[in-house]
């Protein structure tokens, strides 16, 4: 019997080379006992140390992207046959190497049934992990406490930190801790529940805004039970308003089924949730942009209006002024929306970064792109914007709009002009930015280009028919 022993329980690169060691030594897979640390995961483990590998014949072990892909998930799960399975598949792969696409063979079904699990525990901690504000020597911290199913931890460490990339922050779980210090990743040791704190003022804001957009006409709460189990609800402020919330159901549906009458009450609702995410937004650090800015931009306009407009980011007089659309670009897009026949009234405009990017040239300040992780860190506004109003139509001016609001690369000359679905199923068209517009040097082109500008806002004032 040959005994592996891994460092860490999710170490997919110590696996990786032990295995190759194995296979090049041609040792099958029922003569090898897998362990982790100094816990042997099987009673008959000979030894805590695995041998040395001899020199490994490349050619031989070639495997497709879809292998490594799936045992990259398999590692972090908690099933303590999960080396000896996946080293398993490896050993059959020489003979079979597409055996990895048979989804019918036991085996890969397995192993399909572990990685599954994993990313959906994956989703789960990105899903329902809260910080809650903290203050230590160095400022504000944030701390979050969080209780995965699997050994996710270090592998979604990267995700927050790409999120979070200007806060500091820690979160805390009972194998590991992961701390963010706005530059460098630190590991520590397990934690307990109670070492993460119980709260702070921002979860009464979230709190207000969770009660003004909850509908129980939508609520489905055995979907919700699936999608958001109540293991995650502790980790969550807005879950303690959900059991009251579901008692009163049946007098608001009433209420909705009443709109018409009840607009005044309704619209105040949904005026007091954007409000609060306003109020919210204005205290943005999600991302650095939010240090050389002199303020966040928050969207404007009718919180019932049918059509939403969402650009790329506040310019310089937007950003002093700390309301979108009101420099040479925004009057460009004047003169288009009066030119299609659409009034600024029915219209909600924001941007899918809150904050001014530039770079400064002695006294002026000049505009930078957005870059994908600014994007990124800025959708979650841009997504509450959307399911606050529910527009029924949304325009995305420019590609880093649309980006935002797709989730995606999308190519303006490609996609503009026909109607796209968003992720959550609204209507969406994709147009150019107005600056575009503005930089064209030759006025003729500037004529052309308008004129297919107005075209396209047409086309999508004509979809809320």
């Amino acid at each position: 019997m040959r005994a592996v022993t891994l460092p860490a329980p999710d170490d997919m690169d110590a696996w990786r080379e032990a295995a190759r060691g194995l296979i090049a030594e041609d040792v099958p897979p029922d003569r090898v006992v897998w362990q982790v640390g100094s816990a042997p995961e099987d009673l008959f483990a000979l030894s805590a140390e695995p041998a040395a590998a001899p020199p490994v014949d490349a050619s031989a072990l070639r495997v497709s992207r879809a292998f490594i892909a799936l045992a990259n998930d398999v590692v972090l799960h908690r099933d303590a046959e999960r080396f000896a399975l996946l080293y398993t598949l490896l050993w059959r792969l020489r003979e079979h190497p597409r055996l990895v696409e048979d989804h019918a063979d036991p085996l890969v079904r397995r192993l399909d049934g572990l990685a599954k699990a994993v990313r959906r525990d994956i989703h789960k901690m990105r899903a329902f992990l809260r910080f809650r504000s903290v203050t230590d020597d160095d400022g504000d911290r944030y701390v979050a406490w969080f209780e995965p199913d699997h050994h996710i931890v270090r592998a979604n460490a990267a995700f927050f930190v790409n999120r979070f990339a200007s806060m500091r922050w820690s979160i805390l779980t009972p194998e590991v801790s992961v701390h963010w210090d706005g530059t460098a990743l630190r590991e520590g040791p397990p934690a307990a529940r109670g070492d993460a704190p119980d709260g702070d003022p921002i979860e009464e804001v979230w709190k207000t805004y969770y009660a003004s957009i909850f509908n129980p006409a939508r609520v489905k709460v055995k979907a919700m039970l699936k999608e958001m189990p109540r293991k995650y609800w502790k980790n969550m402020p807005e879950t303690a308003l959900v059991p009251q919330l579901l008692a009163g159901a049946q007098a608001r549906e009433s209420g909705m089924i009443e709109r018409a009458r009840d607009r005044v009450e309704v619209g105040g609702n949904a005026q007091a949730a954007w409000e609060a995410l306003r109020d919210e937004a204005l205290a943005c650090t999600r991302c650095h942009l939010h240090r050389p800015a002199t303020q966040t931009v928050f969207g404007e306009g009718p919180i019932d209006a049918p059509m939403m407009f969402v650009g790329e980011q506040p310019g310089d007089q937007e950003d002093l002024a700390g309301h979108p659309f009101v420099g040479p670009a925004g009057q460009m897009f004047d003169r288009a929306l009066a030119a299609a026949g659409i009034t600024r009234a029915e219209t909600y405009v924001t941007n899918a970064v809150k904050h001014f990017k530039f770079e400064p040239r002695g006294k002026r300040r000049i505009h930078a792109k957005p870059d994908a992780g600014e994007i990124e860190a800025c959708r979650w506004w841009i997504e509450q914007e959307q399911m606050l109003l529910r527009p029924k139509v949304t325009v995305a001016l420019g590609a880093t709009a649309a980006r935002s609001l797709f989730g995606k690369v999308m190519t303006i000359g490609r996609e503009r002009g026909r109607k796209q679905r968003l992720p959550d199923g609204g209507a969406a068209w994709i147009t150019v930015h107005p600056s575009y517009l503005l930089r064209l040097p030759d006025e003729d082109a500037r004529t052309t280009e308008f004129t297919r500008f107005v075209e396209d806002l047409k086309l999508a004032h004509a979809a809320l028919a």
